[in-house]
């Protein structure tokens, strides 16, 4: 006779798959990416504008990923970032609070493991610049 299952205790891992889309691994690393002190935005003023335009479309949807790039495999993941810093800040330690951060939120978060994840500073946010924006 055979003894029933009790709470839980049977082991439900090979008895199907998890996959995760890259959108997804994309996602959790531009909002990591974008809350990290030092970083002003990501993408670059053309995919920041052309997201900003998707955002507001109706159906766009609401969190847009400009600036990130992923590969996903079935047990790995690479990430590349255009990232825009603060003006005064030391941009390698940016970077690599960036890196670790971003590293950390994707393994937790998915069980992956990131074996890579490049970033391209493409601009420097001027204070000036900023204070063009509200005047305009």
């Amino acid at each position: 006779m055979t003894e029933p299952v009790q709470g839980g205790s049977r082991n439900t891992g090979n008895l199907g798959r998890t996959t995760i889309a890259d959108g997804v691994v994309a996602k959790i690393a531009y909002l990591t990416a974008r809350d990290v002190p030092g970083v002003h935005a990501l993408g670059s003023g053309f995919s920041r504008s052309v997201g900003e335009l998707r955002r507001r479309v109706p159906g766009g949807g609401t969190a847009t990923t400009h600036g990130v790039k992923v590969e996903v495999g079935e047990r790995q993941a690479a990430v590349d970032l255009d990232v825009i810093v603060e003006y005064g800040e030391i941009i390698p330690e940016v970077g690599r609070s960036v890196r670790e951060d971003v590293i950390a939120a994707i393994e937790r978060m998915t069980g992956l493991e990131v074996v890579e994840v490049n970033i391209a500073v493409s601009d420097v946010k001027l204070p000036e610049e900023e204070e063009a924006e509200r005047v305009r």
